[in-house]
């Protein structure tokens, strides 16, 4: 008997583990059973989880990619929501960096983590933590520095750790490109339901998007990744992005959504600006126009002349081409809803023109300072969004100093850009990498002209990769210089 038993113990590290996965799986099958509950069950689910964390966390990442088109938000106490899985994963890899670190096994270099993009974007958050000190409400503005730690902690600092070839680009937006076909096959089978309709849209997309802004902007910014993966890929793997391609332009153009259709053609235009050396130029007549017509609204009211007729602002749910009409005649009332919210937020920023009414709390401040002229029927706002203007967003809630680190952060990140664009002339695989993320980051700024958009987990995390990607293709175009050189 003694000899039976001391052949059954477990003789290694790896046969203890396995008895006790065993062990546990048979309690909490047992207790699943008796109690009548599947709750008996998370302790394995949670032991599988750490099995995983240990072996390899990077396929929490993947997953994280993977499953963000299909993220639904979740509202939770106090006004504020959560983002499930996207948000819980976050906090897991949050986790897993933060142990990588104390264990000195992060992978990356000082000039990488002091990088003066990664320094720009410290200081953002700096002074966001600054504005939450004077904030009108301290609670959503400290669930916005916890959303903003978890989203830059992965999507930026892991993507990091986790590029190591060029080829690691296209395997990450992959990830997020099949998540995002597949809402487009789901929302073109419901919408094809009603003859792909302009006012069906939105209930085609339910529960996966919001509404078609941000399920259009999540296309629109994984498009450049597609082509030029496809442009770097063979056989098999091209013909994927290519049918990819076709996907999400269909998704896109079915999605009626004006912003986002026009944001192509911009980063097209920004592609001739960055091959022509004219970045600069043109950010600062960006800047020298905005501040313009900033002066020449706000001399002597002139912003009161562009009021709306509120009997004239309507929509045109049921026919597409007289919302385009609508919209150049400023007839069309989400176009000038936003002018009602605009002018708000400027006057938001007179009343506290340093620090702002604190991160995330606009709403409902911004009805203390709207202007009656400018109401539409739609100013009720049951939907709690805000400015559709992140620049605006900015000022309202962070003041003047938050506002121009915001811009000097996408400034440097253009103009880094096109320096990365023009070194990496003659190698291909880098500039491609380099387009890729460049003309996105393009694309999602312009949508920050209209809505306010880097918040939400479908949309921030790749302005997040974006800039990861951009300092990792400038460490591997460094180090092919420096070879050719040797």
């Amino acid at each position: 008997m003694n000899t039976l038993l001391a052949r059954l113990r477990p003789q290694d590290p790896a046969q203890r583990i396995f008895v006790a996965f065993v062990v546990l799986l048979v309690v909490g099958g047992a207790t699943a059973v008796l109690a009548g509950t599947n709750l008996g069950l998370l302790p394995v689910v949670a032991a599988i989880g750490l099995g995983v964390l240990v072996v390899d966390w990077r396929w929490v990442y993947y997953l994280l990619l993977t499953t963000l088109a299909f993220s639904l938000q979740f509202p939770m106490p106090g006004g504020l929501s959560l983002d499930v899985p996207s948000e819980p994963l976050m906090l897991v890899l949050l986790g897993c960096f933060g142990v990588a670190v104390l264990a000195g096994r992060t992978g990356l270099t000082r000039r990488e983590v002091a990088h003066p993009l990664v320094l720009l974007l410290g200081l953002t958050l700096l002074w966001a933590m600054v504005s939450t000190m004077f904030s009108v409400d301290t609670a959503k503005s400290v669930k916005y520095l916890l959303a903003k730690t978890w989203y830059i902690g992965p999507f930026l600092f892991v993507t990091l750790m986790l590029l190591r070839r060029p080829s690691d680009v296209w395997k990450i937006a992959a990830c997020h490109t099949f998540g995002a076909c597949l809402t487009v096959l789901y929302a073109a089978a419901r919408h094809a339901a009603t003859g792909f309709s302009f006012d069906s849209i939105n209930q085609a997309l339910s529960p996966f998007y919001i509404n078609h802004v941000i399920y259009a902007t999540v296309l629109a910014m994984l498009l450049p990744y597609a082509f030029y993966a496809a442009r770097s890929k063979t056989g098999l793997s091209r013909t994927a992005w290519r049918v990819a391609m076709v996907l999400m332009l269909f998704g896109l153009f079915t999605s009626y959504t004006r912003a986002s259709i026009l944001s192509l053609p911009v980063a097209g235009l920004f592609y001739v600006v960055m091959r022509l050396r004219l970045t600069r130029w043109v950010l600062i007549g960006a800047i020298s126009a905005a501040v313009s017509g900033a002066l020449y609204f706000v001399q002597e009211n002139n912003f009161m002349l562009y009021a709306p007729d509120f009997e004239k602002t309507i929509f045109n749910g049921d026919n597409f081409e007289k919302h385009l009409e609508a919209t150049y005649k400023l007839e069309d009332v989400s176009g000038m809803e936003r002018v009602y919210r605009w002018v708000a937020a400027v006057r938001m920023l007179a009343d506290k023109p340093l620090t702002g009414s604190g991160p995330s709390t606009f709403y409902p401040e911004y009805k203390r300072y709207t202007v009656k002229s400018f109401r539409t029927y739609v100013s009720d706002n049951p939907e709690r969004s805000t400015t559709h203007n992140y620049f605006l967003l900015q000022l309202a809630e962070q003041g003047l100093p938050g506002f121009a680190l915001f811009v000097l952060l996408l400034s440097a990140t253009l103009l880094f850009t096109e320096t990365l664009y023009h070194r990496a002339a003659r190698q291909p695989q880098f500039r491609r990498v380099v387009l890729a993320a460049g003309l996105s980051l393009v694309v999602i700024v312009f949508h920050l002209l209209l809505n306010e958009l880097i918040e939400v987990d479908k949309i921030g995390s790749f302005f997040f990769i974006g800039l990861a990607v951009l300092i990792r293709a400038e460490a591997w175009i460094d180090l092919t210089t420096t070879e050719e050189k040797a």
